[in-house]
């Protein structure tokens, strides 16, 4: 990157800090920057998701939503910290129910609500805006999961009443991966020092008071992460917000027209999926480590399926310095290893989706009639 190091307690990295925190705004699009605060932590995305559920909760009601295996992880960091935890799980690949979570949040006085944005292991785009609405309606924060969707999706805080939101330096941002970050509102920051501390190293806010009162982080921040994440985020807005996010989505419609014409079919409908990835349901009568294999001699790689999605779907992201020769590229490699297979037969989409059983609502694992 052609940056000399610098030492994390002089000035210099405070000048960072902030400019890196002023470049993260903008590209969230926040208008009233003085109504929010940004943390940084050396860590991955989930570093990020542990500080924010080991710090906002204390002893109020949290309630986390799943539809896919980023959703169970929540679940599960937030069972380690807050003992009264509810969860409500829905079919990997469905949308959330609106009407089922209102109707549990007011039954059980939820304090708190988390999701994911883009749950990647479906594909599937939540929609944060009506879960805001919902959860300011019955006097709720929400805090959402942006660490797959930030710097390719629209993620607006203020409109859709987000208090806290967690992302990271890689995906779609473009940076290297190892350093996360929670955007949050100030207000909100402010209220966790009422609250009990259940962790050192993820403690919130000392990683708020640290930025707001020293321009700091507590613990030993990983440097080159920063001076990468401030390139990253400068050549996002020297892009334009809009023109990277439309972009992204130029590449996906290139990427999935190709898809289709070779005759595969996605486990979502177009509509309801993000802009960063696909996934592509297994044709039935094809080897796909053979299939898999064959890319990775291309140096294309591509992942499989995890949970209930393992061995029926394979995942083709577009985010990164992908041009559109390299999508085609991608295709023309796709379509010759699809050919060594006299005709594969694509699995539909609702015979797999709908056997999966909408399960009982929980409060750390004990179900609720």
């Amino acid at each position: 990157m052609g940056k000399s190091d610098i030492c994390h307690r002089e000035s210099d990295f405070e000048d960072l800090l902030l400019s890196v925190e002023n470049k993260l705004m903008k590209l969230f699009e926040i208008k009233n920057v003085n109504n929010y605060s940004a943390v940084f932590i050396s860590g991955s995305g989930t570093a990020a998701n542990e500080a924010i559920l080991s710090s906002v909760v204390g002893n109020k009601n949290i309630l986390v939503l799943s539809n896919g295996e980023f959703g169970e992880r929540l679940h599960s960091i937030s069972q380690i910290h807050n003992f009264n935890t509810y969860f409500l799980e829905f079919p990997w690949g469905k949308k959330f129910d609106l009407e089922v979570i209102d109707s549990f949040v007011k039954k059980n006085k939820i304090d708190i609500i988390a999701m994911v944005h883009h749950e990647t292991s479906s594909g599937m785009l939540n929609s944060m805006g009506d879960i805001g609405s919902l959860s300011k309606s019955n006097g709720s924060i929400l805090f959402v999961d942006c660490v797959s969707s930030a710097g390719a999706e629209t993620i607006d805080m203020e409109k859709d009443n987000i208090a806290f939101c967690s992302s990271s330096s890689s995906k779609a941002i473009g940076s290297y991966a190892g350093l996360s970050f929670v955007i949050g509102e100030t207000v909100e920051f402010e209220k966790l020092k009422n609250l009990p501390v259940k962790t050192s190293y993820l403690n919130l806010y000392k990683f708020y008071q640290f930025s707001k009162n020293k321009l700091q982080t507590p613990n030993t921040p990983a440097i080159p992460l920063f001076f990468a994440l401030e390139q990253a985020l400068a050549n996002i807005l020297l892009e334009g917000v809009a023109n990277r996010h439309a972009k992204i989505r130029r590449k996906a419609k290139l990427l999935r027209q190709g898809m289709l014409k070779l005759g595969l079919n996605f486990l979502l409908d177009q509509k309801e999926m993000s802009s960063v990835l696909t996934n592509v349901f297994i044709p039935i009568n094809i080897n796909f480590k053979n299939f898999r294999q064959k890319l990775r001699e291309e140096m294309i790689i591509i992942y499989e399926g995890k949970g209930c999605f393992k061995d029926r779907i394979f995942q083709v992201g577009n985010i990164g310095e992908l041009s559109n020769s390299d999508i085609r590229f991608f295709l023309s490699v796709q379509k010759e290893a699809l050919s060594n297979y006299e005709r594969h037969q694509p699995v539909q989409a609702i015979s797999i989706i709908d056997q999966i059983p909408l399960l009982p609502l929980y409060k750390n694992d004990v179900a609720f009639v």
